[in-house]
């Protein structure tokens, strides 16, 4: 009895091997003219440069129908490494733009909707420099169908990015309401500082916004976020920018912090 056992095991990981070998050819295939897009973006012309965005976009469609073989992390770890190369290429997306963003955060999301990093970076990639919010926006929903507060990690932080771009983004300021308060619940569940800090900064935001859908100082605790989060120098320059406009104020502390003051009025 153990020989059929042993003998339908081996063939088994026989089997998952070679999908996983061809899972990895088939991306490793196309990392040539990622890496070639990246080497040329200083002397190609746009011409060039928009073809090879063409060819991304062949790519990525083909990493979103292929079969997952059960190696679905597998592929989104690889997704999200070339969407750095490709959002890291300053140089050529200053001439073609961001647009392949959220095509990177539907594949990522469809594939590991557990995958934290990625609604960090994409959904901010996909919201300020596609200026696709309702895509982002569309994505988180559709992540937050696969999580649950019960889970490990700190995805009460995937309702809060969702209520920043309802409101800064798209003025839907009941719907960026209930996603505060569903942060809120989340992120209480948790005992540790930080969440507990951010179940009643969101829980005020929400506060904020029942009472007055037009509220600045939401707005203003709205853009802190983004002001907190790892972006570039661009996105911090809007960021305070936006703040100051509403009457708050950002103050660079001698260690580097950030410290914000709310408008006076709402």
């Amino acid at each position: 009895m153990f020989l059929p056992f042993w003998r339908k095991l081996n063939s088994s990981l026989v089997s998952s091997a070679v999908m996983l070998v061809c899972v990895l050819a088939i991306i490793g295939l196309q990392e040539p003219r990622l890496n070639q897009l990246l080497n040329k973006s200083k002397n190609a012309s746009l011409e060039e440069l928009k073809k090879e965005i063409e060819a991304e976009k062949v790519r990525l469609n083909l990493l979103k129908n292929i079969p997952s073989l059960g190696f679905n992390n597998l592929i989104a770890d690889s997704v999200i490494l070339n969407f750095f190369q490709y959002f890291g290429d300053g140089l050529a997306r200053d001439r073609t733009g961001y647009e392949l963003s959220p095509e990177y955060f539907d594949i990522v999301i469809e594939r590991d909707p557990r995958f934290f990093e990625a609604y960090i970076f994409l959904s901010t990639s996909t919201t300020l420099y596609a200026g696709k919010p309702e895509n982002s926006i569309a994505l988180m929903e559709k992540g937050l169908k696969s999580l649950s507060p019960e889970m490990p990690g700190k995805y009460y932080y995937v309702w809060r990015y969702k209520g920043i771009d309802e409101l800064l983004f798209l003025g839907k300021a009941k719907a960026a309401q209930q996603s505060f308060e569903m942060a809120a619940q989340w992120a209480s569940r948790r005992n540790d500082p930080e969440s507990q800090s951010i179940a009643a900064i969101s829980e005020r935001t929400a506060g904020f916004l029942s009472k007055n859908p037009n509220s600045k100082s939401a707005q203003v605790g709205a853009w802190s976020m983004v002001l907190g989060n790892k972006v570039d120098d661009r996105v911090r320059k809007i960021a305070i920018s936006r703040i100051e406009a509403l009457g708050g104020k950002v103050i660079i502390t001698p260690q580097g912090g950030v410290q914000i003051v709310l408008p006076k009025t709402d």
